[in-house]
């Protein structure tokens, strides 16, 4: 395990901080949980596993109030509770860190930090609520900047942001849904240190993560959920990673190759079909977020973008993708540049787009599962003829994407935040391949995905790249970049510090570039 503080040792009697006795949620056609129980003891870190959908964020849901169960009973300290509003659950010591953030973009980090925190000045000036913000992050080692405004910070940057929001309120049971996805190594380990120390005062985690490695270093005890069901509890000591991938999904999990190309797939293009000369962006604050970037996307190759988060992905994978308007340089899509830089355009010219964050940027959270997944064609047959949009074809279409993305749809009307983080992701990716038939730009495909989910979804990459389309993948799991790149670039403070050939590079290479370090000579 990772360095820790003292453990806590409760004395004999001691109930469990938190107690779920069968615990039932049902919605129209699902079942999202069924007959669970779980316990939660003083001064441990108890992971939650399950793949996208098991059930997971459903019960923790019920347990900070947000969802009532249908039935069984929460047990807090021994005594019976219920919790009507997510109020009632704070006020008994239970924070959540969601997967989702429920930040307010339009404040700054310090008054997201402070808004509605009982510990909060009265009439506190905008400089003494960043200085205490600066403060709590040195005590947790979060790094923030605590004046920036939310919507200026990366997806990273939020997360850090949210954990540090919960962490300062000191909740007795903290609940962390994929805290780690957007933070690196390093980070991680600032952060399990502060979890460590949290416990070691006799309070609990519950830590639900899709990194396995992660959950044997961090947890005390796994329960793993599978279709709605607790199907096991066990001391992390007995388990492996293997026993709990195969616990999540039922089944082995076989990794393949995904560098080995199909038998008959198309050739690396000698000409790039995409490419960045010189190009520079700015950030939405207005400053430089891209510095003199050129890239060149091939055909039928996979281009890895490695680095640290906040470090201009974001920027680059809008500019990719026209969603972005560049300062300086040109944008050639297969050698003819980009005169008017818009996501129609590239769209039009058969270039996807998997954004890093698919609920705000590659979703409209409050409309219809039908009409997010339809949306990149609706000037085509079957959803529209001529200017008449027809309804039918659109669900028809819908239920095509969501069968090809398996993402099982109780009713294609219900808004798509309805969805799991799992199943918006695949919705999405499904989406953006079907018009990727040049390039597809995918940021971070892979967060969020429990194992069975991410090979499904690499898979589905792979099998684009086969098929003769460019792929950009930005990632920050360099063992997933090593395992499907032919090439890898590597982004530093907006700049890329060298574009390597996979086949001669090494993970230590890699991470000198991600800390700013040129390399001696060109590899590729």
């Amino acid at each position: 395990m990772t360095e820790t503080a003292t453990p806590f040792s409760a004395p004999a009697g001691t109930p469990p901080l938190v107690q779920l006795k069968g615990i039932a949620k049902y919605f129209p056609g699902v079942i999202a949980n069924e007959n669970v129980d779980l316990e939660v003891l003083p001064g441990e870190i108890h992971a939650l596993l399950g793949e996208n959908g098991a059930g997971k964020s459903t019960l923790m849901n019920i347990l900070t109030g947000i969802y009532q169960p249908d039935a069984g009973e929460i047990i807090i300290d021994g005594y019976a509770k219920h919790f009507a509003t997510p109020l009632q659950a704070i006020a008994a010591g239970i924070g959540m860190v969601h997967q989702h953030f429920k930040l307010v973009q339009a404040f700054t980090v310090a008054e997201n930090i402070h808004l509605g925190w009982s510990e909060t000045p009265r009439r506190a000036s905008a400089q003494v609520l960043e200085a205490r913000t600066a403060s709590l992050a040195e005590k947790f080692n979060l790094q923030t900047r605590p004046g920036a405004r939310i919507s200026d910070l990366s997806t990273g940057e939020q997360q850090r942001v949210e954990i540090l929001r919960v962490l300062a309120r000191q909740a007795r049971v903290l609940i962390l849904d994929e805290p780690t996805a957007v933070l690196t190594p390093a980070e991680a380990r600032e952060l399990f240190r502060a979890l460590r120390e949290f416990v070691s005062h006799g309070n609990a985690i519950i830590f639900i993560s899709h990194k396995l490695d992660e959950v044997m270093e961090i947890s005390d005890r796994i329960s793993v959920l599978r279709g709605g069901r607790k199907v096991a509890t066990e001391r992390t000591a007995d388990c492996n990673a293997r026993m709990l991938a195969k616990l999540m999904v039922g089944r082995d999990i076989v990794l393949a190759d995904m560098r080995q190309r199909a038998a008959g797939a198309a050739p690396i293009s000698a000409k790039p079909v995409l490419s960045l000369e010189s190009v520079s962006a700015q950030n939405d604050a207005g400053t430089e977020a891209l510095h003199d970037v050129s890239l060149a996307v091939h055909a039928g190759e996979i281009l890895g973008i490695a680095g640290v988060a906040g470090n201009g992905q974001r920027e680059l994978s809008q500019v990719l993708s026209g969603m972005r308007q560049i300062g300086n340089g040109r944008i050639l899509i297969d050698g003819r540049p980009v005169e008017h830089s818009n996501a129609a355009v590239f769209a039009d010219n058969g270039i996807g787009h998997i954004p890093e964050d698919r609920l705000h940027s590659g979703l409209a959270p409050a409309l219809s599962i039908t009409v997010n997944a339809v949306m990149r064609e609706y000037k085509k047959s079957p959803v529209s003829a001529g200017a008449v949009y027809r309804p039918g074809g659109a669900t028809a279409l819908a239920k095509e994407i969501a069968a090809a993305a398996d993402v099982t749809i109780p009713d294609f009307n219900m808004p798509v935040r309805n969805l799991s983080g799992g199943n918006q992701q695949r919705l999405v990716a499904r989406r953006e391949m079907r018009i990727a038939n040049k390039v597809l730009i995918a940021a971070y495909p892979s967060r969020g995905l429990d194992v069975g989910a991410i090979n499904t979804m690499l898979r589905y990459i792979v099998e684009l790249r086969d098929a003769g389309a460019g792929i950009v993948l930005i990632s920050e799991e360099l063992e997933e970049l090593l395992n499907l790149s032919d090439r890898i670039a590597v982004l530093y403070e907006g700049r890329i510090m060298g574009i390597v050939d996979n086949d001669r590079t090494d993970i230590d290479q890699i991470g000198l570039l991600m800390g700013g370090r040129a390399l001696a000579r060109e590899v590729a």
